[in-house]
């Protein structure tokens, strides 16, 4: 999302591909049809207005479930694939001054129905840059593995991007790592963003994805965020939990089992306190486990909770253990609905790229790999 904002300052007409896309959502497309395209496409034609270009266009290729296997039956064929891509790359990029394609995963991703990203880079005739997360050692093993495959495709690195480094060891790592890709590979870093939390904390709009549910009540509070630090797996007596309540961090996402009504009414209760008396606000939230056709909540505390207006409370067909290593293991992902954490994200990532740089990388004539007597660009489009 930040190249993309910022292309849009520097080119009138900005386009975007994601060739090959895994997550789909529906939509309508120009021609009033309504097809699938990869989540992160809808995403980025909506938030940054890409009117010149349609859905269609965006996402040729998507690999659903059950897609493999037809590609190895021989129902869906590898030249099928490629001229989906080539048809869709050539009419976001007449369309357009310069174009963002984006990649699935790392550079082999696809490679079982044969478009895994270096191929289709190379086919055409795109730049790559990498994104790792923060780090030195296990950052540049994992992005010599990509770098070794783009090699095998002859497709230039234009230059490596750190994504979530640490505030502490922020100088350090940018220091280190720009030099390691001069020396070894000869290409820049382009872009070294310091580590935000918040970004990756799930909203409840998440977890009723992640969980497959919905909030009971309180889903005017869908965007609001929880980081890690913020759930609280609650197994203590009535007394405690109140206190917790009180006294504790007020954005707190509480997790309690469904034969624990004596929190859930609990929850309740201190809700309508704090409404009554506007102490301060409640951003609490409580997630009610409970595995379906074991343990489930009584009709008469859902009555209860249902005429509960404001609290967020969600119910969810798992165990508490279960649920809190889904969260734990959850990445969000971006989307147009959740407005703040979009704008946030592209006001943090923005400012730590060098455009400039990834500019003259990318217009350059001299192979990516900086080696004396390789191939130009104009040759490496050839290969």
């Amino acid at each position: 999302m930040a190249l993309l904002s910022g292309l849009q300052k520097r080119f009138d007409k900005v386009g975007f591909i994601k060739p090959v896309g895994q997550q789909h959502v529906p939509v309508q497309s120009s021609k009033n049809e309504k097809i699938c395209v990869d989540k992160d496409v809808c995403l980025m034609k909506e938030r940054f207005n890409l009117d010149h270009i349609d859905y269609e266009d965006m996402s040729p290729v998507i690999i659903p479930r059950g897609y493999t296997k037809k590609f190895i039956e021989g129902k869906i064929t590898y030249e099928d694939q490629l001229d989906k891509i080539n048809n869709s790359f050539r009419k976001v990029n007449n369309a357009s001054d310069v174009v963002l394609c984006e990649g699935t995963g790392h550079c082999a991703v696809g490679s079982i129905v044969g478009v895994n990203n270096a191929k289709v880079a190379s086919m055409i005739g795109a730049d790559m840059v990498l994104v790792a997360n923060g780090g030195l050692g296990s950052a540049f093993d994992e992005l010599e593995l990509n770098r070794v495959l783009c090699q095998q495709y002859g497709v230039r690195i234009a230059g490596v991007v750190l994504n979530k480094v640490l505030q502490s060891k922020y100088e350090q790592t940018q220091t280190y790592m720009a030099k390691a890709l001069k020396e070894t590979w000869g290409v820049p870093l382009l872009g070294c963003i310091p580590d935000r939390p918040y970004l990756g904390c799930p909203a409840l709009m998440d977890l009723e994805v992640l969980f497959n549910t919905s909030l009971i009540t309180g889903k005017e509070h869908r965007f609001r965020h929880y980081s890690v630090q913020q759930i609280n797996l609650v197994t203590t007596s009535l007394t405690r939990f109140l206190e917790n309540l009180r006294f504790k961090p007020c954005r707190t996402l509480y997790i309690s089992h469904v034969t624990r009504e004596d929190l859930i009414l609990g929850f309740m209760a201190e809700y309508q306190r704090r409404k009554a008396v506007d102490d301060k606000p409640f951003e609490a939230a409580l997630l009610i486990c409970g595995r379906k056709d074991k343990y489930e909540l009584s009709p008469e505390v859902l009555d209860m909770i249902n005429g509960l207006e404001g609290a967020p409370v969600m119910l969810v067909e798992h165990s508490t253990h279960e649920a809190m290593q889904k969260i734990h293991n959850y990445t969000p992902k971006f989307n147009t609905a959740d407005k703040d954490r979009v704008t946030k994200a592209v006001e943090h990532y923005e400012p730590f790229i060098d455009f400039e740089e990834l500019l003259r990388r990318t217009t350059s004539s001299n192979s990516s790999f900086n080696e004396p007597g390789t191939i130009t660009l104009d040759d490496l489009k050839t290969v």
